[in-house]
This record gives structure tokens, C-alpha cells and sequence, in this order.
């Protein structure tokens, strides 16, 4: 590449992402402004100076990198040397913080309340989908024995004291999490009218004045934390227990309403009590019954004083025990994932073998069918199995090209399913059928379908990860049949274990698409939403596989190409006018009959084959 054809690219790319991606996101916001009913907050002044910040955070970033670390804030033209001092000595990626913050003031401008509640979370994940899926393994690739240890940074676990600017950053990243926890859950649930929005935070009551009282408290856990190890959990356990209750309180009041599930508007959720408190006698030899004592007077003065309900009571301490027991739980997922990745069995009937691995996926399409079904009724059980067969035949072409050999003779593809729905739509258009509420329903179980079949990818072998020395991350593959032994020559190696990653992605995608599904929601909306979502974990996803026979194109993964792909017309799809129309939902045995036969063929396609057979498509393995 020439100077004059260098500099060309250079300006072309700051061009992209400096102009033409901000307008961008911003005239997304205003045409899907329809598309979202939660409100938000329009203030001229603090959307000014939120804007202001960011953009000079970035500037000031940017000319680190130019003048300290002789390069370009491009990824295609990365500094020479790691920066660590002036921004960089704060925080981690500050030209992407600063973004965040100059695109959130702008549309708190201009009061978008899809620029909140769509744009601003796909473009965040977007970001951490390209630092973790490609500029954290580059940074460690080019400077292996470098490492960035910013003020705001959470301690290693170690067993060491920590430092007390330490326990200040992991007390200002908890709550800076709360207050924008509590600000969009106020803006969703709360019916005070968006013109006062603010003014939510600081009411003159007793209820309020005793949440001020709890943060100062929960503000004294990281002073009295004894090692940086458990000041590190119990910043993870704040800043999880706080996303899993912002996610969780947004479904459940779209699902069931707010009859069923009382969350109070308070500025400190119940559970960071007990979690703080753990945090703080865990070393103990009796901190449960510590913990328990401690917590007791808060329980019964919210319960009788302030006026909790014993259901967000009873909700507070179940998400305080499964996310103080992450660890305990990804372990046994993980160690569960090995037993799987090794459960091969086979059954040979003259020149056919039946492959365990088939009965998931099989289960995962008479679930999705049968509950989509539901959700649409009986008139469209049919369609929706002539949909669904369609679409694995496309996913059987594409991987038929892009991986099929002589040792691959019937792969899939996920991507080739993609395609396959422009066919199965005008397949059920052609039947009589609104193609849209077909695409709509099935974007609502596909994630769920799609986690269920990454067990037969487990046991197959397909989607493996890349070797890690990390032996509490990684599982081990020694069955013969698997790909992972008889293709990728990876036997007993601890390798990334990316079809559980993905499971773990999808799962909590089917609660919210479902709940968009419930709220009346545009099934092209929904559809748009499932591609972002999907193509943001796969591009992540994709960058710790470690299939020898996908491509790498400029550096990236054939897949994370088509991830990107993926997002991008996924927020075209958003932009879509299309309704959901008035349908009759229920169970009929009709939709049951039409769900097996569905099952049935998943089976054969993907757990049947012909071993004795040189054909395409004849072998699995």
C-alpha cells in the first residue's frame, strides 16, 4: 500500500467513524423512536455537558495514542508502543467511554427515548463485543509482556491488602452502575411524567432519607474488605446482581406486570445489603449465620416500616445466592459440559447409525414448535414446520460450501439458516400465510432452540474452542467420534468451551425478545433485535474457536465477518413498518402433531446418517 492510497484509507476510516457512524446512530434513533415505549428524560443542559465530556475525553485519548504511542486510534493502524499515562492511567478504552458518554448527552439532548433504550445498549455492546472478541487477544498478541493496571480498575485476585484508591474505584464503579440502574428502571416502570424525571432521585421522605442512610453504608463495605480477591467479588457480585435485577425487573413487568412483581423505585435494591455484608465476614468461619444476623433489622424495617413486599424480599435473596455462587455454578456447568462433550453413543441398524447427539437437537425444534404454536395459534402450526424444515435444508447448503470435505460430508451452518428464511418466507407467503409473524415468533424461540442444539455441538465436536492454559476455564474431548480428536487433532487438550459460552449468551436473548413479543412489539423489530443480539455473541464467540477448516479473512474469522453482517442488517430490519397482526394463541392437539413430526425430522437430519456411504450428505462424521 502507497503513501497517497495509506493516507487515503486513514482519512476514509476517521471519516467512518468519527462522522458518518455517530450521524448514523443518531438518525437510527429518530426513525425507530415508534419502536419503544419506555420514557426518557430531555434536558438541553445536562445532554450539553455529557456531550461536551465525552467528546474531550476522546480527543485527549486520541492524541495519547498519536504522540505517545506513535499510531492511530484505528484498529487498522494500531500505536507502537502501549500508552499508559494520561487518560489511559484512569481508565481501560477511554476513546470508547468518552463515545458513549458524547452519544448518551446527545440523545438526552434531543430527549430520544430510542436512543437509550436501543442505540445506546447495541452500540456499548457492539464496543465490548470488538474488545473482547478482538482488541484484547490483539493488545496481548503485540505487547505479551505489558500489562495496563489503570486507577478505575478492579484489583487482582490476590490475597493481598488493598490499596485504599483500590477500594474507591471498586465502590465508584458500583455506584455508578446503581444510579444508572436506578435512573432507566425509574424511567420504565415509574408513572411520574419524564419532565420531572430527575427530581425522582431527591423526594423529601423518610423512605428516600433511609436509602441515602444505605449507600452511605453500603459505600463502608470495600473499607472494611480484608483482600483484594474478595473486594474484587464483591464489586462482580454488585455490578451482576445489579444487571441480573435491571434485566430480570424489565421482563418480569412486561411479562406479568407489576401486580405480580412489586419492584419498588427504591435507590438501593435489597440485595446488596446481604451481598456487602457477606463480602465483609466471609473470611468467618460462620458467615452465613454472621451474614444472616446482620441483615435481619434491614429485613424487618423494610418489611414493616417501610412497606416491602416478602416477594421482592424473597427475590432479593435468591439473586444475592446465585451470584455469591457463580463460581460454584460455572464450575458445574462446565464440568457438566465435559460429561457432555464426551456422552457419544451411537446405534448401528444395517447402513444406518443413529447418533445420540440428534435426540437435542431434535427436542430443541418440538419445543421451539411447539411453543411458537402456541403463541400464534393452530393456523399457523404447519407453516410453522414448513418454515422450520426449509430453513435447515439452507443451513445444510451453506455449510455444504463454505466447510463441506471429504472427512465433512453433512455439516451445518447457522448463517445458511439465515438465508434459508427469505425462502421459507416466500414458501408460507406463497401458502396463504403473513410471513412476518412466522419470522417474528421463531425469532423468539431460536435462541432458546439454538442453546439446546449447542449440546449436539458439544458431543459432535463442531464449534469448539481454542486451546486455553487456563484449566478452570477449558474442558477436554477424548471420544474418538468427535471432531475435536479426529479433525482439529485436539484430544485432551483444555480448550475454550464456546458452545457453553453460547448457551449462556442465548438463553437470557429468548426472555427478551419474548417479552417484546408480549408487549405488542413489530415482528420485524424482533427479528432486527435477534440478528444484533446474535451476530454481537457470535462475533465474540468466534474469536476463541478453534475449527481448523474456517477461513481467516483480514485477520477476523470468516464468522465474525458474517457476525458484523449479521448486526448490520439487523438494525435495518428494525427500521421496518410491519404489525403484528390479531392472532388466536392456544393449544390445539394439531399443533402437538405438528411439533413431533418437526422433532422427528431434526432427528434425522442432524442424528441419522449413512456411515458406510462416500455420498454428500450421507455421514455425519
Amino acid at each position: 500500500m502507497n503513501r497517497v492510497t495509506t493516507l487515503l484509507f486513514k482519512t476514509l476510516y476517521a471519516v467512518l467513524f468519527l462522522v458518518i457512524v455517530p450521524a448514523l446512530l443518531i438518525l437510527w434513533a429518530q426513525e425507530t423512536e415508534a419502536q419503544v415505549t419506555y420514557g426518557m428524560y430531555k434536558s438541553h443542559a445536562i445532554g450539553l455537558v455529557m456531550g461536551i465530556t465525552g467528546l474531550l475525553l476522546m480527543l485527549w485519548a486520541m492524541a495519547f495514542l498519536v504522540f505517545k504511542g506513535k499510531g492511530l486510534p484505528m484498529n487498522a493502524f494500531p500505536p507502537k508502543y502501549l500508552v499508559k499515562s494520561g487518560p489511559y492511567a484512569l481508565l481501560r478504552h477511554p476513546i470508547y467511554w468518552g463515545f458513549v458518554l458524547c452519544m448518551t448527552g446527545c440523545f438526552i439532548y434531543i430527549g430520544s427515548a430510542s436512543g437509550i433504550w436501543l442505540v445506546m445498549p447495541v452500540t456499548v455492546l457492539s464496543i465490548m463485543a470488538l474488545v473482547l472478541g478482538y482488541e484484547n487477544i490483539d493488545l496481548k498478541e503485540r505487547f505479551p509482556e505489558e500489562k495496563l493496571t489503570p486507577l478505575l480498575e478492579l484489583p487482582d485476585p490476590n490475597d493481598e491488602h488493598p490499596k485504599l484508591l483500590t477500594r474507591l474505584a471498586c465502590f465508584f464503579w458500583v455506584l455508578l452502575a446503581l444510579l444508572i440502574s436506578n435512573a432507566l428502571l425509574l424511567a420504565a416502570l415509574s408513572d411520574t411524567p419524564t419532565s420531572t424525571f430527575f427530581a425522582l432521585f431527591f423526594p423529601f421522605n423518610i423512605q428516600v432519607g433511609y436509602q441515602y442512610a444505605l449507600v452511605v453504608l453500603i459505600g463502608f463495605v470495600p473499607l472494611f474488605v480484608k483482600t483484594n480477591r474478595m473486594l474484587r467479588n464483591w464489586a462482580l457480585w454488585s455490578l451482576g446482581a445489579l444487571l441480573l435485577d435491571f434485566l430480570s425487573t424489565l421482563i418480569i413487568a412486561e411479562l406479568f406486570g407489576a401486580f405480580f412483581f412489586p419492584r419498588p423505585c427504591y435507590f438501593l435494591p435489597a440485595f446488596l445489603i446481604p451481598i456487602g455484608f457477606y463480602a465483609i465476614f466471609h473470611s468467618f468461619n460462620n458467615k452465613w449465620i454472621v451474614t444472616g444476623v446482620a441483615v435481619l433489622p434491614f429485613l424487618l424495617l423494610q418489611l414493616f416500616y417501610l412497606g416491602d413486599s416478602w416477594v421482592f424480599w424473597v427475590y432479593s435473596l435468591v439473586l444475592f445466592l446465585f451470584i455469591t455462587s457463580a463460581s460454584k455454578i460455572w464450575a458445574f456447568l462446565r464440568n457438566l459440559s465435559e460429561w457432555v462433550a464426551n456422552s457419544w453413543k451411537e446405534w448401528t441398524f444395517g447402513k444406518v447409525r443413529v447418533i445420540n447427539h440428534g435426540f437435542y437437537v431434535g427436542f430443541g425444534a418440538f419445543a421451539g414448535l411447539l411453543f411458537a404454536s402456541i403463541l400464534t395459534g393452530t393456523a399457523y402450526a404447519w407453516a410453522l414446520l414448513a418454515f422450520s424444515i426449509t430453513v435447515v435444508v439452507f443451513s445444510a447448503l451453506w455449510a455444504q460450501i463454505i466447510e463441506g470435505s471429504e472427512k465433512l460430508k453433512r455439516p451445518y451452518g447457522f448463517y445458511g439458516a439465515l438465508v434459508g428464511i427469505v425462502f421459507a418466507s416466500l414458501l408460507v407467503w406463497a401458502m396463504g400465510y403473513n410471513p412476518w409473524v412466522l419470522i417474528g415468533v421463531i425469532s423468539v424461540m431460536m435462541p432458546w432452540v439454538q442453546g439446546i442444539g449447542r449440546l449436539r455441538c458439544l458431543i459432535n465436536g463442531c464449534c469448539h474452542g481454542k486451546i486455553t492454559p487456563n484449566e478452570e476455564v477449558g474442558i477436554r474431548y477424548w471420544h474418538k467420534r468427535s471432531r475435536v480428536c479426529n479433525i482439529s487433532n485436539m484430544k485432551g487438550e483444555y480448550l475454550h468451551p464456546t458452545p457453553l459460552y453460547s448457551i449462556l449468551w442465548l438463553f437470557p436473548i429468548g426472555f427478551i425478545l419474548l417479552s417484546l413479543w408480549y408487549n405488542g412489539a413489530a415482528p420485524s423489530f424482533i427479528f432486527g433485535l435477534y440478528l444484533m443480539l446474535n451476530g454481537l455473541g457470535r462475533f465474540v464467540e468466534e474469536a476463541y474457536r478453534g475449527e481448523v477448516q474456517t477461513p481467516i479473512v483480514k485477520g477476523l474469522r470468516l464468522y465474525q465477518w458474517t457476525a458484523i453482517l449479521s448486526l448490520l442488517i439487523g438494525m435495518g430490519f428494525t427500521l421496518l413498518p410491519t404489525e403484528l397482526p390479531v392472532l388466536s394463541p392456544g393449544f390445539e392437539w394439531e399443533i402437538l402433531g405438528a411439533a413431533l413430526i418437526g422433532g422427528a425430522f431434526l432427528i434425522f437430519a442432524m442424528g441419522v446418517d449413512f456411515p458406510f456411504s462416500n455420498r454428500r450428505f450421507s455421514r455425519l462424521v
